[in-house]
């Protein structure tokens, strides 16, 4: 592409988190300019059209459509559902189209493996919306441990809080529920934080163990006389956590609400818990997937790191502890702030991090992941973005290992995955 000249995109799929990458365009026009979309769902895709100013030529219903045409953009953005993410990816790169691709790759071990392949053959990019590693807050860990502020690193301790409300939310009455729809709760979610341990240990992982279950969410855990939908009458609306009335119906709009209904109107949100799946009990959904999860891990370097996922948590945050010889660091993503200790010193260091930008979406990592994405993309072949494909695939096939793991009760190797 010409040098100087904003790097044009396709959005292939207009959901909350396509509309969260897109954004990037409207900030910073000199950079990155949309210029086509595909999106099934009419209300969205027109709404995205008069954001963006799109000529009705320009928006296709499907992403097979879009790809049908000659090339119409330098890079498209894939944002479907995980196990919409193989077929549009492959064709795009051999369309000659550069790729940023929602995680999770795919539910599927040997998609990913040959993804990572297609876009070597294509020599095109292909880069994983891994966005908490260009987060200040993990950039600056990423760094503390480079310049071995605490020696040589030894063992990670790391927690993904995931928050009550955002499991009821997301993995109870979302999208991401149940595995066979979507992926396992340690792809879905958690692919984030293996990428994160894969990064920080610096070396490949060789083996998981991991345990973990839907122990909560269930029929038999529901309240006495609770009813399969919040509005039909339950009796302890006044006192449970869960009832959807309370979450999606009060006065804020934000990103749950929007997700629950794209309309903000009250009601349209009233019509949408009589009869879509945020308004389910959530003792009485489709869900499958766990609610808890261990993971340990074995990296080639001699670096060991233990992960617990977990919905039982008032806050949604990261809190970690990396270990090494000569010092260790605590860290809280929720209070953005980062200690150092350094043994025999009796002192520690506090790094409280600020942004004059703001650190919304993902402590800031959102736009900086696309903002990498358009700097590799314009600069190609003398810039790598930092959650290529080739960076990424190894972080998935952990969370493959670790669910083949947590089922059949054994430790994996990841050399069950190579070939």
């Amino acid at each position: 592409m010409e040098r100087g000249k904003p790097v044009t995109v396709a959005l292939i799929g207009a959901g909350h988190r396509g509309l969260i990458y897109s954004e990037y365009a409207l900030r910073h026009p000199n950079e990155l300019r949309v210029v086509a979309v595909a999106e099934p769902n009419e209300e969205r895709r027109n709404r995205f059209r008069d954001k963006f100013g799109l000529a009705e030529e320009r928006c296709f219903e499907n992403w097979d459509a879009l790809l049908g045409q000659p090339r119409l953009a330098d890079a498209v953005m894939i944002c479907t559902q995980d196990r919409q993410h193989f077929e549009p990816t492959m064709k795009a790169l051999k369309a000659g189209y550069h790729v940023l691709l929602e995680k999770p790759m795919s539910p599927d071990p040997e998609q990913c493996l040959e993804m990572g392949r297609q876009a070597e053959e294509a020599g095109r990019l292909l880069t994983i919306c891994h966005v908490l590693r260009y987060s200040p807050f993990f950039q600056t860990i990423k760094q503390l441990l480079d310049e071995g502020r605490i020696g040589r690193l030894m063992s990670i301790q790391h927690n993904e809080n995931v928050a009550y409300w955002h499991q009821a939310h997301s993995f109870v009455r979302g999208n991401w529920r149940n595995t066979a729809q979507s992926s396992p709760m340690i792809l879905a979610k958690s692919c984030h934080d293996l990428d994160l341990l894969h990064w920080l240990a610096g070396s490949e992982c060789l083996s998981v163990a991991s345990y973990g279950s839907l122990s909560h969410f269930r029929p038999e855990f529901a309240p006495p006389g609770a009813p399969k939908r919040c509005l039909d009458g339950c009796p302890v609306e006044d006192r449970c956590v869960y009832y959807a009335p309370n979450i999606y119906l009060h006065a804020d709009y934000g990103w749950l609400q929007a997700v629950s209904s794209p309309d903000p109107s009250y009601e349209a949100r009233y019509r949408a818990l009589l009869d879509g799946p945020y308004g389910r009990c959530v003792y009485h959904c489709d869900n499958d997937v766990v609610d808890h999860q261990v993971v340990s891990m074995e990296f080639a370097n001699e670096v060991t790191a233990v992960f617990t996922m977990t919905a039982f948590t008032e806050q949604c945050s990261r809190t970690l502890k990396l270990m090494g010889t000569s010092g260790e660091i605590r860290a809280s993503m929720e209070t953005n702030e980062i200690e150092l200790r350094r043994f025999g010193s009796g002192r520690r260091e506090l790094i409280a991090l600020t942004d004059s930008g703001g650190l919304d979406g993902h402590g800031g990592g959102d736009h900086r992941l696309v903002r990498d994405f358009v700097r590799a993309v314009s600069r190609y072949g003398e810039y790598e973005s930092a959650t290529s494909a080739q960076a990424s695939v190894h972080s998935h096939l952990m969370a493959f290992a670790a669910e083949r793991s947590r089922l059949e009760k054994r430790m994996v190797s990841l050399s069950e995955y190579m070939h």
